[in-house]
């Protein structure tokens, strides 16, 4: 069985494409889609475990993939390794800017070190490779840019330093679809919101409790799949958005809609009539545990959350 994606066959035959965070979560899913549809895909992680796991599931479902292991917040390290690709492999002709990483913190409990390295991992890390593929491939024969943000539109509590991050993405892809727009490239962004990701169950358990009622402050009642993200992302990618540039896309369900000054609250169930279902086309797709319907207990309260490490 291969990846059911709604895009016709061979829509990426030819293309080259890197996703970053490529090991896991939505980079993972991406990657498996854009191959089933013809693409070349090289993956770029921290670890190169994560990321040769991927591989292999690539190469038992026939398609071809490559890996770099690399630390987007290293300048040096980015520009030696977009060298290295494009001495090996070819020409590049997109970017998934998908690598990213936070942790849950009150504002008042984030260290200048904490908040530095999650703005390094979700801005300027993605900056980094996109300047260095744009000199060295875009520029002479175009390309397209999709970073990944999030559903910071009405602010982050409690992920303050990664919606500060995500938001100066948003701004910065609009500044670099207006200066390389005339050379060809394309830069978007596509903005999810909640998404059940296997990555969720990386969160402590007082902070999964609070994900399993996330869904309830979302109008269509779920989470998305990764499959969904990843559909958004292939459609900005694909030739059907070639007059697309500069757009944040929100696949979020319609959360970000919500405001505290909302005067029409959601009900709490929803009609069975209006319920819809989920698109799934990742065969490999895993839900998050953390996300299960159970009985919960109560936890002893922590004095705070603290810093957990950073994922791609």
């Amino acid at each position: 069985m291969h990846y059911q994606s709604i895009f016709k066959n061979g829509s990426f035959a030819g293309k080259t494409v890197i996703v970053t965070g490529g090991g896991s979560g939505i980079g993972r899913c991406t990657a498996h889609e854009l191959a089933s549809l013809g693409a070349k895909v090289i993956l770029i992680g921290r670890s190169r475990g994560k990321l040769d796991t991927v591989l292999a599931e690539l190469h038992q479902d026939g398609f071809q993939g490559f890996a770099y292991a690399l630390d987007i917040r290293d300048e040096q390290a980015v520009t030696e390794t977009v060298r290295q690709i494009v001495r090996e492999l070819g020409q590049v002709h997109a970017l998934v800017n998908n690598a990213g990483g936070q942790f849950p913190s009150p504002l008042e409990h984030i260290s200048a070190k904490g908040f530095k390295a999650v703005l390094d991992t979700n801005l300027t890390g993605g900056f980094l490779l996109a300047r260095e593929l744009f000199k060295t491939c875009f520029k002479a024969g175009g390309g397209v840019i999709v970073n990944i943000t999030a559903d910071f539109h009405n602010g982050m509590p409690l992920m303050a330093h990664s919606g500060a991050a995500r938001a100066g993405m948003a701004n910065l892809t609009q500044s670099a679809a207006w200066e390389w727009g005339p050379f060809g490239v394309r830069t978007n962004n596509v903005a999810p919101g909640w998404v059940a990701s296997s990555g969720l169950d990386s969160y402590d358990e007082r902070f999964q409790q609070k994900l399993r009622q996330i869904r309830r402050q979302v109008p269509l009642k779920r989470l998305a799949t990764e499959a969904e993200i990843s559909a958004a992302i292939c459609f900005l990618l694909s030739d059907a958005a070639a007059f697309i540039n500069g757009i944040t896309l929100k696949v979020d369900g319609g959360a970000s809609l919500a405001s505290p000054a909302a005067i029409a609250p959601l009900p709490e169930q929803q009609p069975v009539k209006a319920q819809q279902a989920a698109f799934n086309g990742f065969h490999r797709a895993v839900s998050p545990q953390c996300l299960e319907e159970k009985s919960l207990e109560d936890t002893a309260p922590k004095d705070e959350l603290t810093e957990q490490q950073h994922h791609d």
